[in-house]
């Protein structure tokens, strides 16, 4: 039986990609292999520019969940209603705990399951949208995905638009790297969906709404 480690869980709008503005429980798993999480490891981590804290279970609706039974009925439980429910499976880097168990409790729970992930992992059986937001300098596994989400600019060839003309991806979106050159960045990404129209701009559009 897994034991699932669970930093955060909370009902939220998505806030960005192909299914933005979609109610959702996000369930973010402790742990990522890209990078440790923590501030003094960053310069030397493949993944420098994440925004997010998954370190812990000490979260809002984290901690730790003995058997896929057990995290599902945790997960469903942030669902307001009797209605199919959608949950996103994030991190950190959640194929390092999110198993083909876990999918089936989930969808028995009533819960259609994306996940959001660096690629670098097979992704377990049954997922109903993949969200692949690959990083360079970390070689990608997964030979298609539902949705392929670039943070953009990158200065690595490897995560450039150009690199992944050819994946097969039902949806490619530009994310403007947030920081202190978040306009420039903006302005850029426009500039490039606008230049190569197979690319769509994917805003946060969570922080700008004040919401998880």
């Amino acid at each position: 039986m897994s034991t699932y480690l669970v930093k955060e869980t909370f009902l939220t709008l998505q806030g960005e990609g192909a299914h933005a503005g979609r109610p959702a429980v996000f369930c973010r798993f402790t742990g990522c292999n890209l990078w440790t999480g923590r501030e003094e490891h960053r310069a030397s981590a493949i993944c420098r520019f994440c925004d997010t804290d998954f370190v812990g279970t000490d979260g809002p609706g984290g901690g730790t969940f003995r058997g896929a039974e057990a995290l599902a009925a945790h997960v469903r439980s942030f669902w307001p209603d009797d209605s199919p429910g959608f949950v996103v499976c994030t991190g950190g880097e959640p194929t390092l705990q999110l198993d083909d168990e876990a999918v089936a409790a989930l969808h028995d729970a009533g819960l259609e399951v994306a996940i959001e992930t660096n690629g670098t992992r097979p992704v377990p059986a049954g997922v109903d949208w993949v969200c692949l937001s690959p990083k360079a300098g970390a070689e990608v596994v997964l030979d298609r995905a539902d949705e392929l989400k670039l943070v953009f600019p990158q200065a690595e060839p490897e995560a450039a638009p150009e690199r992944w003309a050819g994946f097969p991806a039902g949806v490619r979106s530009l994310q403007p790297m947030d920081g202190p050159d978040a306009v420039a960045n903006t302005a850029a990404a426009v500039a490039y969906c606008l230049e190569h129209p197979t690319w769509r701009l994917s805003v946060q559009t969570h922080k700008h709404l004040g919401i998880p």
